[in-house]
């Protein structure tokens, strides 16, 4: 999808990023102003070609499949929180003026009780099943958009290079096996 309105195909834009990834000798530019960023998430630029063998910048988020899993339980969750108790709202976390997280109203407790049994009774059944993916959208302003859940413990940087060596070599090879996860007492405890 080339078209002028899209600066990710831009050959300036191209050679800056280039550039950028020279000087930091990765094949790749962490987007610094995520701050999702962690050792299960990753969102990142890199160069590569479309079907048609236009050379653009790729606008990739990374993440674990434990990390899809644990939020897709979540939302799971939130859903049958929400019919479970009709005056449902959001639990937002307060921070008080010495940082600390304020205590929860006791609905809040509840609702918040109610979510994990939710989430650990999902859990024990594998009710939420996950495999590895590329999902692509080609529908953005900036390049490509790609979104990837990888079966790896963390997304590090050889795994982001391997990501983007077999990528652009056409030698992509995705887990298709159906993986489900349960929560660690060390975990729970975090």
């Amino acid at each position: 999808m080339k078209t002028k309105e899209n600066k990710g195909y831009n050959p300036q834009v191209i050679a800056d990023y280039k550039k950028q990834m020279q000087a930091n000798g990765q094949p790749y530019i962490v987007e610094e102003g995520d701050d999702d960023n962690n050792d299960e998430y990753l969102h990142f630029y890199f160069i590569g070609k479309d079907d048609d063998g236009a050379e653009l910048v790729y606008d990739a988020v990374m993440y674990t499949l434990r990390m899809q899993h644990e939020s897709e339980l979540f939302e799971i969750a939130e859903h049958k929180a929400a019919q479970h108790f009709p005056d449902y709202k959001k639990i937002a976390y307060e921070e008080d003026e010495n940082g600390d997280l304020s205590t929860l109203d006791s609905r809040q407790e509840e609702i918040g009780l109610y979510m994990a049994e939710v989430i650990l009774d999902l859990e024990e059944e594998e009710a939420v099943k996950v495999q590895e993916h590329v999902d692509m959208d080609k529908h953005v302003d900036f390049g490509i958009a790609l979104d990837i859940g990888l079966h790896v413990e963390a997304i590090t940087p050889e795994v982001v290079e391997k990501f983007i060596d077999d990528f652009n070599s056409d030698n992509l090879q995705l887990d298709d096996t159906l993986y489900s996860f349960q929560t660690t007492e060390e975990e729970a405890d975090h």
